[in-house]
């Protein structure tokens, strides 16, 4: 990886560039400089179907000038602007500020309109069909990638339609979580647990506290070492939002069902990222994209 970002491919681009120009310029100088040997008549000597005769004309002057203006135009552009490795150029121009300044001039012709939904409560905001239209946009353009469209989710991917949240689901712990982003991390517990059997154990009584199908000896079993998960879900399994631990007794599978994905979780954990939005979106579009969140699964 490091070959890929060492100052060797500024150095070739900025030579493969550089020397092309060059070329161009010295094929151009030598075109007018080397005179081919000619007859009396202006022409090569070479004859082709017994009449067409090679004539020793210069090149047209059009053709000249638009090779001498592609020149200096490079010459020009690759110093105003960046196209010689890693030189910046001298109007230090770049695409990330190009957007950032498209972006600003965006957000500032629709701001009277954020600030129109920002100044009312996210309950009404998610109940105002203009807002709502705008939240949903705001959703399939940063969100629906791991949620989906129906904002459904799939495997690993929470799903906000059904009032099941880690971190809690009021107005402002949503906005949080799109503001800040979010981070969850299940250690791997096997070693804590004990035995290979003691992991099964506990994940069949997992099972059991959503009534899902378990081993009933094995759940029994199972009890008393859940007082190592209980550190995180609590000691009625029923997660504990402050720490984002999902409950488990509510049959709900962020990760998948049954005793196999159980364990894989109990034996190699897991880690999840949600991505900070706040830099992302200002505070008018998170107020509502927040509240078209928080409608999903509460208003009416």
């Amino acid at each position: 990886m490091s070959d890929f970002t060492s100052n060797f491919w500024s150095i070739y681009v900025a030579g493969i560039t550089g020397v092309s120009i060059l070329a161009c310029a010295i094929l151009l100088w030598l075109t007018g400089k080397t005179h081919a040997m000619t007859a009396s008549d202006n022409t090569t000597g070479h004859v082709w179907d017994e009449d067409l005769r090679e004539m020793n004309n210069p090149l047209p002057r059009w053709w000249v000038g638009l090779f001498i203006i592609t020149i200096v135009f490079g010459v020009v552009y690759l110093t105003l602007y960046p196209g010689m490795g890693s030189f910046a150029g001298t109007a230090k121009w770049s695409q990330q500020d190009q957007y950032e300044r498209e972006v600003a001039k965006g957000n500032a012709e629709v701001a009277p309109l954020y600030a129109k939904f920002s100044a009312m409560a996210v309950e009404d905001v998610a109940r105002d069909p203009q807002a709502r239209a705008i939240g949903e946009r705001l959703f399939m353009n940063n969100c629906s990638q791991c949620h989906g469209s129906d904002a459904r989710g799939s495997k690993g991917f929470p799903n906000l339609t059904d009032g099941d949240w880690l971190h809690g689901g009021t107005p402002d712990k949503i906005k949080e979580t799109i503001t800040k982003g979010r981070i969850g991390n299940m250690p791997p517990m096997a070693a804590a647990l004990g035995t290979a059997e003691d992991a099964k154990n506990v994940a069949n009584y997992v099972l059991s506290l959503s009534n899902s199908p378990h081993d009933s000896v094995r759940a029994q079993a199972g009890k008393e070492k859940f007082a190592v998960c209980a550190a995180c879900h609590g000691p009625d399994a029923k997660g504990m939002q402050a720490v984002g631990s999902a409950n488990l007794t509510d049959n709900i599978w962020l990760h998948g069902f049954g005793e196999a994905a159980i364990l894989a979780m109990i034996n190699n954990g897991k880690v999840n990222q949600m991505p900070a939005q706040g830099e992302k979106l200002t505070e008018g579009q998170i107020h509502v994209l927040a509240s078209y969140v928080w409608g999903l699964s509460n208003a009416k």
